[in-house]
């Protein structure tokens, strides 16, 4: 199955009844919600993280309003994740900060001939099929945040994730923190 290209759905706005409730089953809009990609959103040491022993924090962070597919967050959290390892081997942590809670619905058309007039409803049923995930995520929100020990590290992490930001839609803005 060919999937949409993201500049269909990426600089748009949120589109209403695409959301699961947890929750509440009788606010589900859509019946069938595919499978997230993500596998996981935490990696490496969480416990040093947690215990405050990781000092140094870089954060991606967004610039711009934009929907993020499911796909191109599991792709850049796997490009870091593989580098990092490779790199640091231990004493760093990654988290994916945004969960694909939008559903992306596909109104598929027939083009061609007289085929597509026997065929399709036109806008009377143009709701779709449920195509993909994706994250909505606003103007100066983190997506990706990465701690590590050493300073010295610094330069490595920050040109991995301006590589790592190229597989995003939207501008990246790398941020650098030391917490005391």
């Amino acid at each position: 199955m060919a999937v949409r290209k993201a500049k269909a759905y990426s600089k748009k706005q949120r589109t209403a009844f695409t959301r699961k409730s947890q929750r509440v089953k009788s606010k589900n809009y859509i019946t069938a919600f595919p499978l997230q990609k993500i596998s996981k959103f935490n990696m490496g040491e969480i416990r040093m993280y947690e215990q405050g022993k990781l000092k140094n924090v870089i954060c991606m962070v967004s610039e711009i309003n934009c929907q993020i597919r499911d796909l191109a967050l599991e792709s850049a959290r796997q490009f870091l994740n593989n580098k990092i390892t490779k790199k640091l081997q231990k004493n760093f942590y990654i988290a994916c900060k945004k969960y694909p809670h939008q559903v992306l619905r596909n109104n598929k058309i027939f083009s061609g001939g007289s085929k597509g007039e026997r065929v399709q409803s036109g806008m009377s049923h143009s709701f779709g099929t449920a195509e993909g995930r994706a994250a909505y995520v606003r103007g100066g929100e983190s997506v990706f945040i990465i701690a590590f020990a050493n300073k010295s590290d610094t330069a490595f992490i920050r040109d991995l994730c301006k590589s790592a930001s190229a597989k995003l839609p939207c501008k990246i803005r790398v941020i650098y923190e030391e917490l005391d």
